[in-house]
């Protein structure tokens, strides 16, 4: 499948911002299933200042620095990528029962490898902690394969947990969400990566995108979609792994990945720090449309 992805991001200031700086993760990853094709990023005003790299994670990211006066922002993401669809359905029954994975026994020297190791640590919003480890413990009896129990995860959650867009915000715990079984794609993510964590089982958060379909008969709504967070869970026999529990599904083809990291901290679409300001309102329209549907 190719897209392509706008994503439009207005902020607008009660008073003047003097100076601004800006930690943008809005350019897609090239991984295995995704390649770019075309990628660029415009903002108003132009910045004075930008920087371009690849942080620790191995996502693209993008620094702006304005010294202008100005009382809005507009960043301006557009993409096109292709992202492939897998034509086998993947055994989940092929991987490593959970505790030996757990316990560092299972897979090329788990316990030395870094790049695994780190997402089974406690981060700010994938912490470790005993309700999760509670939570998690009837999806992993004894023995059973490790992408079978974190199927079984991502469906209870779909399954229990209801989409709330008011319940929570960024900074809501994980406990909370638990607890209240409302939320939205960021918290499902975090309740999915720490309940996993919890069980010392490796899991990292991935931001970026997914197809939406309108309603039956209705035309898609122009910047009507949104940003998105899922799970990528690790297993020996098949590397990273990705569960959406907002839609049960592992992604195959519709979900178009910006970044990943320990959790949403690390890969927040824009942050900033601000001199002046007062008060700010926030806008964002994202569209993701397939090529042929935009021809």
């Amino acid at each position: 499948m190719k897209y392509t992805i706008s994503h439009r991001t207005t902020y607008v200031y009660s008073s003047t911002v003097h100076q601004s700086h800006h930690l943008l993760h809005l350019s897609p990853r090239d991984v295995g299933h995704q390649a770019v094709s075309r990628h660029r990023i415009s903002t108003n005003p132009t910045p004075e200042q930008r920087y371009d790299g690849v942080d620790f994670f191995g996502n693209p990211y993008s620094i702006l620095i304005l010294d202008q006066d100005h009382t809005q922002l507009v960043v301006d993401a557009r993409t096109e990528v292709t992202v492939a669809n897998s034509a086998t359905p993947l055994d989940l029954e092929v991987t490593s029962d959970w505790q030996s994975v757990a316990l560092g026994k299972s897979g090329p020297n788990l316990t030395a490898d870094k790049e695994v190791l780190q997402y089974t640590a406690s981060s700010r919003h994938g912490r470790h902690l005993a309700p999760l480890a509670e939570f998690a413990r009837p999806s992993f009896p004894a023995g059973r394969p490790l992408l079978v129990g974190a199927n079984e995860l991502m469906q209870r959650i779909f399954d229990e947990f209801a989409f709330d867009a008011f319940a929570t915000d960024i900074s809501t715990p994980v406990e909370t969400v638990l607890e209240a079984k409302r939320g939205v794609c960021q918290d499902f993510a975090h309740l999915m990566i720490a309940a996993l964590r919890s069980l010392n089982l490796p899991a990292r958060y991935v931001s970026g995108y997914i197809l939406t379909h309108p309603p039956e008969g209705q035309e898609r709504l122009q910047g009507a979609d949104a940003s998105h967070a899922w799970v990528s869970v690790w297993a020996p026999e098949t590397g990273w792994v990705d569960f959406d529990p907002t839609n049960n599904v592992i992604p195959h083809g519709e979900h178009i990945t910006i970044a990943h990291g320990r959790d949403y901290d690390d890969v927040c679409p824009i942050s900033g720090v601000l001199l002046g300001g007062g008060q700010h309102r926030v806008e964002v329209a994202v569209d993701v449309i397939p090529v042929a549907e935009s021809a």
